[in-house]
């Protein structure tokens, strides 16, 4: 399964990038890391500058037709960014429509919140992104991951780097599920 990893210019999380783009590579999946320009980003850890990571696609250019899931690592940096794009929020906001596989750790649960996709559901998330939840229309809880089967397509939350085995884990098993649905 292709899988989109959504990350912004500057501000992803690095552990929140490559931990889950090296489990799915793993499991056999073929990630492919989308932003919203061309050329590299620049992963932090924390505050501080990390990693730089080669682009393979642009929102505008590519749709969610084209992957199987989703992923969108947090940063706080990062989602903030993407929700204030508004080819970006319309890419997750496909995702969710046709009924393919989202999964957010941390403050990416900020992107849902734009793409106004949460309204009904139960998520997780850092715990400063609750309010923002609850105002669009979702319940926040305290979990290291909740899977969420409310509306169309599933969605894969986790609160924080910590959490990462276990949100690994969930959307792995989410996304297989998907990719048997898909197959027939």
């Amino acid at each position: 399964m292709r899988i989109a990893f959504l990350a912004a210019p500057e501000g992803v999380e690095q552990i929140e990038l490559t931990d889950p783009w090296q489990a799915a590579v793993d499991a056999g999946h073929e990630p492919v890391l989308v932003s919203t320009k061309p050329g590299e980003i620049q992963a932090f850890h924390h505050l501080d500058k990390a990693d730089r990571f080669p682009v393979d696609d642009v929102v505008g250019q590519t749709t969610a037709e084209d992957f199987g899931g989703l992923v969108l690592p947090g940063g706080v940096a990062n989602p903030d960014y993407l929700r204030l794009n508004r080819k970006a929020v319309a890419f997750v906001r496909d995702f969710v429509e046709r009924g393919r596989p989202v999964a957010a750790i941390c403050h990416a649960a900020w992107t849902l919140v734009e793409a106004d996709v949460v309204r009904g559901r139960t998520l997780t998330s850092w715990p400063s992104v609750a309010t923002d939840i609850r105002n669009a229309g979702g319940t926040w809880v305290d979990e290291q991951v909740r899977i969420c089967d409310h509306g169309p397509g599933k969605l894969v939350t986790s609160r924080r780097p910590a959490d990462l085995k276990a949100f690994d884990e969930a959307f792995l098993e989410v996304f297989a599920e998907a990719e048997a649905r898909a197959a027939g």
